[in-house]
C-alpha cells in the first residue's frame, strides 16, 4: 500500500505533546502535510480554519473532548464532511462504538503504532477517493432516453442517503441539466451560498459543481448522438446549450474530438462489434 498522498493535510489533535509530535512527524515523513493542536478547543478553530483532508484526534483532553471535538465537525457544513479517527486510551467497546456512531471513520487504541495510524490515514483516504470516484461513475451512467424522466431517485436515495445536501445537488442537475443553469442556480435550490457550496462539491466529489453541469450535458449528448439522428446543433440545445458553439466547443474539449466525428467513430463500434 502507497502512503504518500501528495499535499494532503492531516491536523493532529492531542494534549501529550511527546505523542503529538511522534505522529506529526512520522505523519510528515510519508508525505502529508501536518498541523498539530494541543486541544480539543484549538483543535477545532484549526479545523474550522485549515479545513485539513483528515483529523487524528484523542479523546480525553481538557477544555472539549474527542467527542465534543467530533460533534462541533459534523454540525458545522464546512467540517462535516472531514474524515475523523480516534486515537485514544479508552478501550472499552462502548467507548469504540460510541465514537464510530457518533461519525468517527476509524478508532485506534492507545499504544498504537505509527505504522498502525499511518495505514488507518491511508486507508481512509483512499476510502474518500474511492467515494468521488463513485460519484462519477453514477452519474456519469447514460440514460435512456436520455431527456425523459432522469430524475433517477430510487439510484439517488441510495447513493446520496449518507449525505442529503449532495443528494438535492445532484437531483437539481439532473432535473435541469437540459435548462440554461449555471452554479448560482444550484446554490439558490439547495439553499447555500455558491462559495460554500463549491467548496462541499469539491471536497466530497472532486469536481465542481459547474464540471458535474457539463458532465451531465456530456452524458445526454452522447445518447443522443448514437441513438437519433438529430442535427448537431439542435442536439445542443436539448442538452441545455444556448449556443451551438460553446456546446462544440465543450464537447471538443471534453472528448478530444468534434461530436460528429465522436458519434461517426462509436457508431462504427458498434456496428463491428
Amino acid at each position: 500500500m502507497h502512503y504518500i498522498y501528495s499535499k494532503k493535510k492531516i491536523l493532529v489533535i492531542e494534549d501529550t505533546v511527546s505523542t503529538r509530535n511522534l505522529f506529526l512527524e512520522g505523519i510528515k515523513a510519508k508525505g502529508y502535510l501536518t498541523i498539530g493542536a494541543e486541544n480539543g478547543v484549538i483543535g477545532l478553530y484549526v479545523a474550522q480554519k485549515e479545513l485539513p483532508n483528515l483529523i487524528i484526534s484523542d479523546i480525553i483532553m481538557p477544555k472539549l473532548d474527542g467527542y465534543g471535538v467530533l460533534r462541533a465537525l459534523r454540525q458545522n457544513p464546512a467540517t462535516a464532511t472531514i474524515p475523523l479517527i480516534f486515537v485514544s486510551a479508552k478501550t472499552a467497546r462502548a467507548d469504540i462504538r460510541k465514537g464510530i456512531e457518533m461519525g468517527a471513520d476509524d478508532y485506534l487504541t492507545k499504544p498504537c503504532s505509527l505504522e498502525e495510524l499511518v495505514r488507518a490515514i491511508a486507508a481512509c483516504l483512499e476510502k474518500r477517493a474511492v467515494l468521488q470516484k463513485w460519484y462519477t461513475a453514477q452519474f456519469q451512467s447514460v440514460p435512456k432516453p436520455p431527456l425523459a424522466d432522469t430524475t433517477k431517485s430510487a439510484d439517488l436515495e441510495s447513493i446520496f442517503a449518507h449525505d442529503p445536501l449532495m443528494k438535492e445537488v445532484f437531483h437539481f442537475i439532473d432535473v435541469n441539466f437540459h435548462r440554461p443553469i449555471t452554479l448560482g442556480n444550484v446554490a439558490q435550490a439547495v439553499g447555500y451560498s455558491s462559495a460554500y457550496l463549491t467548496d462541499r462539491v469539491r471536497r466530497q466529489t472532486g469536481q465542481t459543481v459547474q464540471s458535474w453541469i457539463i458532465q451531465r450535458r456530456m452524458a445526454a449528448a452522447c445518447s443522443l448522438l448514437l441513438e437519433t439522428d438529430e442535427r448537431v446543433e439542435k442536439i445542443a440545445v436539448e442538452v441545455g446549450y444556448q449556443c451551438a458553439v460553446h456546446f462544440f466547443r465543450q464537447f471538443r474539449q471534453y472528448h478530444g474530438t468534434t461530436p460528429q466525428n465522436w458519434r461517426r467513430a462509436h457508431r462504427d463500434h458498434n456496428n463491428q462489434t
